[in-house]
Protein backbone atom coordinates (compact mmCIF):
# COMPACT_ATOMS: atom_id res chain seq x y z
CA UNK A 1 0.00 0.00 0.00
CA UNK A 2 2.78 2.54 -0.09
CA UNK A 3 2.41 5.15 -2.52
CA UNK A 4 4.00 5.77 -6.30
CA UNK A 5 7.35 7.29 -5.13
CA UNK A 6 8.67 4.74 -2.51
CA UNK A 7 11.73 3.68 -2.52
CA UNK A 8 11.55 1.07 0.06
CA UNK A 9 7.78 -0.59 -0.91
CA UNK A 10 7.87 -1.73 2.44
CA UNK A 11 4.96 0.37 4.25
CA UNK A 12 2.00 -1.07 6.26
CA UNK A 13 -0.44 1.61 4.85
CA UNK A 14 -0.11 4.17 2.69
CA UNK A 15 -0.07 6.67 6.02
CA UNK A 16 2.84 4.73 7.19
CA UNK A 17 4.35 5.29 3.35
CA UNK A 18 4.14 8.68 3.59
CA UNK A 19 4.87 9.46 7.37
CA UNK A 20 8.15 8.51 6.37
CA UNK A 21 8.65 10.00 3.43
CA UNK A 22 8.59 13.22 5.39
CA UNK A 23 6.56 15.07 3.21
CA UNK A 24 5.42 18.76 3.87
CA UNK A 25 3.09 21.04 2.66
CA UNK A 26 4.24 24.03 1.04
CA UNK A 27 1.21 26.92 0.78
CA UNK A 28 -0.13 27.45 -2.29
CA UNK A 29 0.87 31.50 -2.40
CA UNK A 30 4.55 30.37 -2.13
CA UNK A 31 5.13 30.32 -5.88
CA UNK A 32 2.69 33.50 -5.89
CA UNK A 33 3.72 36.00 -8.78
CA UNK A 34 3.54 39.71 -8.63
CA UNK A 35 0.60 39.31 -10.68
CA UNK A 36 -1.30 37.56 -8.55
CA UNK A 37 -0.59 40.13 -5.45
CA UNK A 38 -1.90 42.96 -7.38
CA UNK A 39 -5.51 41.29 -8.00
CA UNK A 40 -5.58 39.99 -4.30
CA UNK A 41 -5.01 43.38 -3.48
CA UNK A 42 -7.70 44.94 -6.13
CA UNK A 43 -10.16 41.92 -4.66
CA UNK A 44 -9.03 43.41 -1.23
CA UNK A 45 -9.91 46.67 -1.89
CA UNK A 46 -13.25 46.03 -3.42
CA UNK A 47 -14.28 44.17 -0.49
CA UNK A 48 -13.88 46.90 1.46
CA UNK A 49 -16.15 49.16 -1.28
CA UNK A 50 -13.46 50.57 -3.04
CA UNK A 51 -13.54 51.10 -7.01
CA UNK A 52 -9.56 51.61 -8.58
CA UNK A 53 -9.49 52.67 -11.87
CA UNK A 54 -7.59 49.40 -12.87
CA UNK A 55 -6.47 46.02 -10.87
CA UNK A 56 -2.76 47.63 -11.17
CA UNK A 57 -1.25 47.87 -8.00
CA UNK A 58 -0.11 51.66 -8.45
CA UNK A 59 -4.25 52.29 -9.24
CA UNK A 60 -5.11 50.01 -6.38
CA UNK A 61 -3.21 51.65 -3.67
CA UNK A 62 -4.25 55.31 -4.44
CA UNK A 63 -7.59 54.64 -4.59
CA UNK A 64 -6.92 52.76 -1.04
CA UNK A 65 -5.03 55.89 0.15
CA UNK A 66 -8.10 57.68 -1.09
CA UNK A 67 -10.39 56.30 0.96
CA UNK A 68 -8.75 56.39 4.48
CA UNK A 69 -7.80 60.42 3.64
CA UNK A 70 -11.20 61.16 3.75
CA UNK A 71 -12.77 57.85 5.33
CA UNK A 72 -15.14 57.11 2.39
CA UNK A 73 -14.94 54.79 -0.09
CA UNK A 74 -13.51 55.78 -3.48
CA UNK A 75 -15.13 55.36 -6.72
CA UNK A 76 -12.93 55.53 -9.92
CA UNK A 77 -16.44 55.24 -12.20
CA UNK A 78 -17.65 58.78 -10.52
CA UNK A 79 -14.70 60.31 -10.17
CA UNK A 80 -10.70 60.73 -11.21
CA UNK A 81 -7.97 60.15 -8.34
CA UNK A 82 -6.83 63.56 -10.13
CA UNK A 83 -9.22 65.42 -9.14
CA UNK A 84 -9.42 64.30 -5.38
CA UNK A 85 -5.76 65.00 -4.98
Amino acid sequence: MCRSGCRTKDHQSWGECLRAANLTITPADSGAKPHDFELQSYYDARRQGIQPASTKLEATRAAVAISEKRGTAFDAGKESIASVA
